[in-house]
């Protein structure tokens, strides 16, 4: 959303709370394949609640992860969200682009619960023109500080931010391309990281809801460690469904139950509210991405809950990848997990 300047060839760096995700993509004749592709877990407590901590152990992942990986392009698209992060879908009188320009900055000021002067603002309109009565304007602002914080470690790692999107935006990229949604189909798209859960409600490619929520993987690994007493590393191998000795299905799968159902009540507060503003629009599937995506038994709770079909956000549906290159590990383990990371390289394309 907030570009710093242009690039026609760009990685998407996903900084999450637990990892750093890099994704750069090339076109081949009429397809898009992957060229470079890697993973590195950040040690913890360095990035909390989506917000970088300690910016030298972060840009030292990013130079590490660049190097392993031979990535020379310098240009990156990356992403923030949470509290710092406000998405605002406003109806406001038919006008101008020109005009609206001038009236957002008034109209934003009723919206957002920070000064103006702190925030980075972009809007885009979604339905309707200067010919309509009204238009449909989707307002989105991040505070400074916080893209400063994003941007300072990319430069610290010798990379030149091109741009800063919202990571609801990138998963929504992600999905757009790799599912060419039917402009009546209306779904949940979730991205459960670490410490933060992304919800992006889109009908066809207009985004009609985003809420983060300070929910994600931790609170599964923080209670497997107090209620199995495991150490930091086994609570996420049994987290993500490995064998640990000694903990048994009948020992982890209620400790990950009490979680996800933590989970899935913010989910349906958001679809609850969605429901009541939305004039009766109605969700009809779930996408999963994330690095939560997989922990065991939440699809089928969603599943049982929400009463409609859910499915695993693949970001490499549309994308080629050699599966026997030196990153299909990575991209089988940790596919919906990539889903922003595809999403912001996903900027390097127009008219897809």
């Amino acid at each position: 959303m907030f570009g710093m300047g242009k690039s026609k060839q760009i990685v998407g760096l996903d900084i999450g709370s637990s990892s750093v995700k890099a994704v750069e993509i090339k076109k081949s004749g009429k397809n898009l394949e992957i060229v470079h592709l890697g993973l590195l877990p950040l040690p913890q407590e360095v990035v909390v609640d989506g917000g970088i901590v300690d910016s030298g152990a972060v840009s030292n992942t990013i130079t590490q992860l660049f190097a392993e990986q031979k990535i020379k392009t310098k240009n990156v698209a990356t992403s923030v969200s949470g509290h710092s992060v406000i998405v605002k879908r406003l109806t406001m009188t038919g006008m101008s682009e020109a005009d609206l320009a001038d009236a957002i900055q008034m109209e934003a000021a009723q919206h957002i619960p920070f000064d103006i002067a702190e925030v980075n603002m972009d809007h885009q309109i979604l339905e309707g023109d200067e010919t309509t009565a009204n238009m449909d304007v989707l307002l989105v602002a991040a505070k400074k500080e916080k893209v400063l914080n994003y941007t300072f470690v990319l430069n610290q790692a010798g990379r030149a931010p091109g741009v800063v999107d919202i990571d609801a935006f990138a998963m929504q990229n992600a999905y757009e391309y790799n599912y060419q949604p039917a402009a009546d189909v209306t779904v949940a798209l979730l991205n459960i990281g670490a410490s933060v859960m992304n919800i992006n409600l889109v009908r066809g490619q207009t985004p009609l809801f985003v809420r983060d929520v300070s929910v994600g993987g931790n609170q599964y690994t923080d209670s497997l460690i107090k209620e199995l007493d495991l150490n930091f590393e086994d609570a996420e191998r049994v987290k993500m469904g490995k064998n640990v000795a000694g903990v048994s299905d009948e020992a982890r799968l209620p400790v990950l139950k009490s979680v996800s159902e933590i989970i899935l009540l913010e989910i349906q507060k958001t679809f609850d509210y969605f429901r009541s503003t939305a004039g009766g629009e109605q969700i009809q599937k779930i996408y999963l991405a994330g690095g939560s995506a997989r922990v065991a038994g939440l699809m089928e709770l969603l599943k049982q809950d929400f009463s409609m079909p859910v499915e695993e956000l693949n970001p490499f549906q549309r994308i080629s990848w050699n599966p026997s290159g030196p990153w299909a590990q990575v991209v089988e383990e940790n596919a919906p997990r990539l889903a922003v990371a595809v999403g912001l390289a996903l900027r390097s394309f127009e008219n897809l």
